[in-house]
């Protein structure tokens, strides 16, 4: 299992999305960034991209080219009972992307805190409640 979260997003555009979202602790980032996949940015508004910066991405599994919006997004985690603050967001858009992923900067600004990586434990840090995973 891994650490999922729900969260909303909200593109400066006005659309809002609901996605489970993947926190990846490997994926570090200077910035708040969300990395999503073709579908979520089509359905935000973000695809094709108009007025983004083509870039390169080192991953494991090598280079790949992505899409990056500086600061085009809203971000927040939500709970059942319990919600973050909004977060200014870079996204990134991979096509190789299948979910979003959480970088380890955006994962600070929305205050997570992970409990067990492996049971998909997590909670928001000013809180002691222990959550499960989203999907």
């Amino acid at each position: 299992m891994a650490v999922r979260l729900k969260l909303r997003i909200r593109a400066a555009e006005g659309r809002i999305v609901e996605a489970a979202a993947l926190l990846n602790s490997g994926f570090e980032a200077p910035t708040p960034q969300l990395i999503l996949p073709i579908g979520v940015a089509r359905e935000l508004g973000l695809w094709p991209p108009e007025g983004a910066v083509e870039v390169e991405l080192e991953t494991v599994g090598g280079p790949v080219r992505a899409w990056f919006y500086p600061r085009r997004a809203f971000v927040k985690a939500v709970a059942s009972d319990a919600e973050s603050r909004e977060v200014l967001t870079d996204i990134v858009v991979a096509p190789t992307a299948n979910e979003p992923l959480i970088s380890d900067m955006l994962a600070e600004e929305l205050e997570i805190a992970v409990e067990a990586f492996g049971r998909g434990l997590w909670r928001f840090r000013w809180e002691q409640k222990t959550r499960s995973g989203w999907r």
